[in-house]
């Protein structure tokens, strides 16, 4: 006899999934623990399948068919939608709800223009971003807490797909006081490398800074390792030290009230990509895709 399952008990699971926990989960979507747990129970039976692996702090971690049916339930869930639109004669539109992941340092930049400009083109979509570190972004999408991630292509696994939406390279920026300030805006990284530099410290991002410097036979010489990307341009405002960095601002000022100036590096430099990643096993959503064809058209728009 065929096995089925209904539309009711997909979206459960994807919120257990999303949360790893049954009482969060539960809490989210209005229901009793007892519910969910019951209808989570029968979806695994009527699938014949096990899709939560039950640890002892109650925490629930996606098996392997947990992973596939993550991947397919979405798709499900958007098409059912879309048919009950289409025999309702309500609008076309795409709607419910899109979770994106966003690599941090990239959100102020990018993060106000995407979801206003998203939810101008579709108004029924409401979109919703996960802003964290590389490894907590990738994280996220491995537990299904987001479909999709735009984040830095470094650190991401074989298990996730990737596609390009910008390219960026890198810029040294130095105190309005320094010396090079008064240059021809362009400087060689073995020209200030014995300088005390202020590193951005984070995951991934530190060790592609310090790659430049390897990959021409340098040693830079950290002086301050910070985490924060504002700090890093205030500390090198206060002349503390120069630093590397990828995405300029619109504008050189800080916080401390001081601006810093960026300087071309005329030195071969490693590019870094911008991707939009999600799990290999995961067909798009038209939701993931439209945001991933949007993200592209604003990141290559300047």
């Amino acid at each position: 006899m065929a096995r089925t399952f209904t539309l009711i008990q997909l979206r459960y699971f994807i919120e257990v999934a999303r949360f790893e926990n049954m009482r969060a989960a539960a809490a989210s979507l209005n229901v009793s623990q007892s519910t969910l747990s019951a209808s989570i129970n029968h979806l695994e039976r009527d699938l014949g399948v096990q899709l939560f692996l039950r640890l002892p702090n109650r925490a629930l971690n996606l098996s392997e068919e947990g992973k596939r049916l993550v991947a397919g339930a979405r798709n499900l869930l958007e098409s059912a939608e879309i048919l009950h639109s289409s025999l309702s004669g309500a609008s076309h539109e795409l709607g419910g709800k899109l979770r994106v992941g966003i690599f941090a340092p990239l959100a102020p930049f990018v993060a106000p223009r995407l979801l206003a400009e998203f939810k101008a083109k579709y108004p029924g979509i409401e979109l919703q971003f996960l802003e964290g570190e590389q490894q907590q972004v990738l994280d996220a999408l491995r537990k299904g807490e987001c479909e999709i991630a735009l984040m830095y292509d470094l650190g991401v696994g074989a298990e996730f797909s990737m596609e390009q939406v910008d390219g960026l390279g890198a810029h040294v920026i130095v105190a309005q006081e320094h010396p090079l300030a008064q240059g021809n805006g362009t400087v060689s990284l073995k020209d200030i490398v014995d300088q005390p530099l202020v590193l951005l410290d984070q995951e991934h991002s530190r060790e592609y800074f310090l790659k430049l410097f390897s990959s021409l036979g340098l040693q830079p010489n950290v002086a301050y390792w910070v985490s924060g990307y504002e700090t890093v341009r205030s500390y090198v405002a206060m002349g503390l030290g120069y630093s590397v960095l990828n995405r300029r601002l619109p504008h050189d000022l800080t916080y401390t009230g001081k601006s810093v100036v960026p300087l071309q590096i005329s030195d071969p430099v490693i590019p870094i990509s911008i991707v939009v990643a999600y799990p290999k096993e995961m067909l798009m959503t038209r939701k993931a895709r439209a945001f991933a064809d949007l993200a592209g058209e604003i990141l290559n728009d300047g």
